[in-house]
């Protein structure tokens, strides 16, 4: 076992070791669930050196990036929405598996045994396999599943593209686990398994020869991720491809991947990446007649309706023809530059808030939150460039400069604090003045 306080702390080393699965279990065993360290957290910036990295292996091989920015920040944005509730609490996959563990176990094997630690990442891969098939496959759970497979770019970016509340169905496929396996082995796991899925987010790794046959890789996630009809529903694995091949669901990369929804959303607000599939199943349900009808449209597939199998018809999935644009942002150069320059100042106050929560109150906390919550929807909104986002935008400034004001924003570099309340007071008239221009003339285009 580790000293808790000797893992404050990840190396360079060890940092890219996490992102490849490759730790060994006498560095990743603790006895107790508090000994183990966010290493999701910890990998923030190992996600940012890779996308760098893969920004430049792109721009020397193909003369671009790799993506878009009004994606890659709509991407980015869904990942600090999904991780806001930890903040608050432990995460339901971890909180029920402790009370199943502690309440129904059937045995205990030894949190310290390698056999153990190698049983585990097995396990929690099947799992894994098992949960995202069905997130896939029954509708209500792919209302969560959807907001990945909304972008239309594959990038590492692509990756921190995740849901809300998939963690609110995905523990189920985990919990057997609690009869047998420690918490704590779980919690290295489950972390292990989500960081590996990052690098094969990506276009810039081709294929891997024989590492292909065992391992999930950018070129069978790419598969995954694609809206070409042979792509729907295959690949569901997270580090083994073993999984898909013995069950019937692995397809090989052929012709080139369109990715996206098989009906684009075209929106880079996050709420509405988040929960429009929600709306989609309401509306759908009240208008299907018949319980059995309706029951259907939450718990079979999402191309099912009255008349069809449990997963629809493939001949219903749009055909790709290979000129498909993806749907980008009109707004100019400018409003994209200060959109980057935003996410960017958010992002330092995020880790901040992640780093000092056990120190700050809860009202510190909860407003953090919400202005976190109000900077990506403004973020959203300039994008798309919706009528009433210079309202908001100015709105979001006054809200910086009133928790600066009062101490519950603070300066991650102290020094530059006087130019951040200038800065935020230049964005808030210029923002206003457009806000009455505005108003004055009609929506803003």
């Amino acid at each position: 076992m580790k000293n808790p306080e000797a893992q404050q702390d990840v190396s360079v080393s060890q940092g890219i070791r996490i992102m490849f699965y490759m730790m060994k279990p006498n560095e990743t065993s603790f006895r107790t669930l508090e000994e183990v360290p966010d290493y999701v957290k910890k990998a923030t910036p190992f996600f940012i050196s890779l996308m760098l990295l893969e920004l430049a292996v792109s721009w020397i091989r193909k003369g671009k990036p790799p993506g878009r920015v009004d994606d890659s920040l709509t991407s980015m944005s869904a990942g600090i929405l999904s991780r806001l509730p930890r903040l608050f609490s432990r995460s339901i996959e971890l909180t029920s598996y402790v009370y199943i563990w502690e309440n129904y176990r059937l045995i205990g094997l030894p949190w310290d045994s390698p056999w153990t630690w190698y049983l585990t990442f097995l396990a929690v891969d099947f799992g894994y396999y098992w949960f995202h098939r069905m997130a896939h496959e029954v509708n209500i759970m792919w209302a969560g599943h959807q907001t990945h497979h909304s972008s239309e770019d594959y990038n590492l970016s692509t990756a921190l593209r995740q849901s809300v509340f998939q963690v609110y169905t995905s523990w189920i496929f985990y919990s057997p686990l609690a009869l047998f396996i420690p918490p704590s082995v779980y919690a290295v796991h489950l972390q292990f398994n989500l960081l590996y899925q990052f690098w094969i987010h990506t276009e810039v790794i081709g294929n891997l020869g024989p590492l292909e046959l065992i391992l999930n890789t950018p070129s069978h996630h790419r598969v995954h991720h694609g809206r070409n009809r042979y792509c729907i529903d295959k690949n569901y694995a997270g580090t083994l491809i073993i999984w898909d091949r013995i069950f019937g669901t692995f397809e090989a990369e052929s012709e080139k991947v369109v990715y996206g929804l098989t009906h684009p959303i075209n929106t880079f607000e996050p709420f509405k990446v988040q929960f429009h599939y929600l709306i989609y199943i309401w509306t759908t349900f009240w208008a299907t007649p018949g319980f059995f009808n309706k029951f259907s449209v939450i718990f079979k597939g999402p191309g099912w309706s009255p008349g069809k199998p449990r997963l629809g018809l493939s001949e219903d999935i749009p055909e790709v023809t290979g000129k498909e644009v993806p749907f980008s942002s009109l707004a100019s150069q400018l409003i994209k530059i200060y959109a980057v320059v935003q996410f960017a100042l958010l992002l330092a106050f995020y880790e901040d808030t992640f780093a000092d929560k056990a120190a700050l109150s809860q009202v510190t906390l909860l407003l953090r939150v919400c202005f976190i919550l109000l900077t990506l929807t403004s973020i959203g909104l300039l994008l798309d460039q919706r009528p009433k986002a210079a309202l908001v935008e100015t709105l979001r400034c006054l809200v910086f400069l009133t928790l600066w004001r009062f101490g519950h924003l603070k300066p991650f570099i102290p020094s530059l604090s006087l130019a951040f309340e200038i800065f935020f007071s230049i964005c808030t008239a210029f923002w206003g003045v457009r806000s009455i221009k505005q108003l004055a003339s009609g929506p803003w285009k």
